[in-house]
């Protein structure tokens, strides 16, 4: 990142004021991803079970970070492509059968 590319944004998160360098093609990301930030800060703040902004804040990283995986999870099975219905059937018809045959055994026990 070059000096000529690099901007200086002020934000604040949960009232603190932060000075963050990055580049002028990024700035919208970056203040979108404060905001994001900033609102779930204080919702945890305000549910208030969490006390202290470090504390706040590693909330809400858990929660974006989690956010983040499921997401990545749910993408890559849309990119597996859609499920094989005739095989789920196959599939549940073998546990049922498997369930009835073991079931079975059950009634010499009583």
């Amino acid at each position: 990142m070059s000096a000529s590319d690099t901007v200086q944004l002020d934000v604040s998160i949960l009232g603190r004021d932060y000075r963050i360098a990055c580049e002028e093609s990024e700035r919208e990301a970056l203040l979108r991803a404060v905001s994001h930030l900033d609102a779930r800060m204080r919702e945890i703040r305000d549910a208030g079970k969490v006390t202290g902004i470090d504390r706040i804040a590693v909330m809400a990283a858990l929660n974006l970070a989690n956010d983040l995986l499921r997401e990545r999870t749910e993408l890559a099975q849309r990119a597996a492509g859609p499920i094989d219905e005739a095989d789920l059937r196959r599939r549940i018809s073998d546990m049922q059968g498997a369930i009835d045959r073991a079931l079975a055994g059950q009634d010499k026990l009583f």
